[in-house]
């Protein structure tokens, strides 16, 4: 037997602001490996550990130190 669902009176998730972005983007195959080395020694994902790693970044303003020879 299906049942038919009213969503009508449904609340918005309230966490939907919250969601990650879906974004491309090239990385080296050695910071690749390094990530997903941790995730095997940690068990979390390693895309979540490059996640944390960048809000670690943005959050601490963390700046990159570029030196051209």
């Amino acid at each position: 037997m299906r049942k038919e669902y009213d969503f009508t009176a449904a609340r918005k998730n309230p966490y939907a602001a919250q969601l990650k972005k879906p974004v491309t983007i090239r990385l080296d195959q050695d910071a690749v490996a390094y990530f997903k080395s941790l995730s095997e020694e940690t068990g979390i994902p390693y895309q979540s550990l490059i996640n944390l790693y960048l809000r670690d970044c943005a959050a601490t303003k963390k700046k990159i130190n570029l030196a051209w020879a």
